[in-house]
């Protein structure tokens, strides 16, 4: 569709008629800075998301050696392409349980595990470290790094209102004593959290009528969120720290623009940034405005949970069925925003919320995969693009210096040299954005 077209079709859609000069101006100058955002994005993922490396091979003795084939493919993004794992183990057939295990790691490299206190400790005192634990061996066991989601939420569906006390004091002992046991018992294991979820419905407005959530608006959005940071950070120094929201406004920002120390020194490490797209696609501008508010503050940008559907709502909070049409228009929309957030520079992770149909938040045709564990579109489509556009698989041979220069993408290699008396080595070597990326290797003797 030309521009103009499709100028006058929203026109049409948003009620703008020709004769108002003013506003048709400003909608052909939005069209014309999405189709530049969309045009332009390979470009910057070019740019943000590869680097140069050069590699030298050596003789024994630091000789130069030349004409030597290079192979150079890629075995690991450094960007966290991922999804939340809550289906892992509980699926009842043992065939799509082994599917969903199956392509979950053939396609992420990230995971967020469920630590909803209410579920998690559903009687006090005894949570469930046994079921995570196995997730975590099963992760770490496929290169797959955890997370942990949310350790602080007042939503009635994490906090435990039937055992937790009506005192703030006590409860607030609670809240900590978990995070610290959490962070301390995980640490090494899962180093990123999301700490705290959803501060900015810490308000007198707030739909949210639990214990937590009359603790919080006692001490106010700021000071509870500070708390928890706090206490995660102490617990492991290390440790990955997140704040999670859905809102993507003024009041969330505020929020996070507060949480430094008296040395100007955030309490947290990354913004998350939830992209629910149950009543509608973002559009490009929306998406790209949205990272540039957030990149300001300084801080990498996570968004931690994305959904875009393949079928229709029947009613509120019902959904069909996905259908072909559906997927395909899936399909279409997770590639053009994914492929928008990976060539922004502030942006380090993306995660799918819910990997499958089957149990998928809100009942939601929302997973890459069927009920049945069988992939639509989307699975295929941004497989193309994480192990194939997105991964590098690149050849090439030394010049008279042992010198082979590569462009490759962030991350994880494995690069074999096979010289031309017949000599063989394979090295895992590491592109990193930013570093000097020179990798020297010594043939044995």
């Amino acid at each position: 569709m030309k521009r103009r077209d499709f100028v006058a079709m929203a026109a049409a859609i948003t009620g703008i008629t020709i004769w108002r000069k003013g506003a048709w101006r400003n909608l052909e100058e939005a069209v014309a800075q999405e189709e530049q955002l969309v045009a332009t994005a390979k470009e910057r993922i070019e740019r943000f998301r590869k680097s140069d490396a050069t590699i030298i091979v050596r003789t024994p003795d630091g000789k130069p050696v030349r004409n030597a084939q290079l192979t150079l493919t890629q075995t690991r993004h450094a960007f966290l392409f991922g999804c939340n794992i809550f289906r892992w183990g509980r699926i009842p057939d043992p065939k799509r349980e082994e599917l969903y295990r199956e392509r979950f790691a053939a396609i992420f490299n990230y995971a967020t595990l469920p630590f909803y206190w209410a579920a998690y400790e559903w009687q006090r005192g005894k949570p469930n470290h046994d079921y995570i634990d196995k997730v975590v061996e099963w992760c770490l066991q496929h290169g797959i790094t955890c997370k942990g989601h949310p350790l602080v939420w007042d939503h009635s569906a994490s906090s435990p209102d039937h055992w937790l006390p009506d005192d703030h004091d006590e409860i607030e002992k609670l809240s900590t004593g978990r995070v610290r046991e959490i962070v301390k018992r995980f640490a090494g294991r899962i180093d990123i959290w999301d700490v705290v979820n959803e501060p900015t419905h810490l308000s007198p407005r707030s739909p949210n009528k639990t214990k937590m959530a009359a603790w919080g608006m006692a001490i106010g959005p700021v000071a509870y969120t500070a708390l928890h940071l706090k206490v995660a950070r102490e617990a492991n120094p290390k440790a990955i720290l997140l704040v999670n929201d859905y809102r993507t406004d003024e009041a969330y920002r505020k929020i996070l623009q507060q949480l430094r120390n008296e040395n100007g020194r955030w309490f947290f490490d990354v913004i998350g940034i939830q992209s629910h797209m149950h009543g509608g696609v973002w559009g490009v501008q929306r998406t790209w405005e949205i990272c540039e508010r957030y990149a300001q503050l300084g801080l990498p940008l996570h968004f931690t949970e994305t959904t875009i559907v393949s079928g229709r709502p029947i009613e509120r909070g019902k959904w069909g069925e996905t259908t072909p049409e559906g997927e395909e228009r899936q399909a279409e929309e997770t590639v053009k925003f994914y492929t928008l957030l990976f060539s922004h520079p502030s942006v380090e992770a993306i995660t799918w919320w819910d990997f499958s149909d089957d149990g998928a938040w809100m009942g939601a045709p929302a997973g890459w995969l069927r009920r049945d564990m069988s992939p639509k579109p989307v699975y295929e489509r941004m497989f193309e693009l994480v192990k194939g556009e997105w991964w590098t698989k690149a050849k090439g041979v030394t010049d008279k210096e042992g010198k082979w220069q590569v462009k490759a993408s962030h991350g994880e290699h494995e690069l074999v040299v096979q010289t031309q008396d017949g000599r063989k080595v394979t090295q895992k070597v590491t592109v990193r954005k930013g570093a000097d990326n020179r990798i020297e290797i010594r043939l044995p003797k």
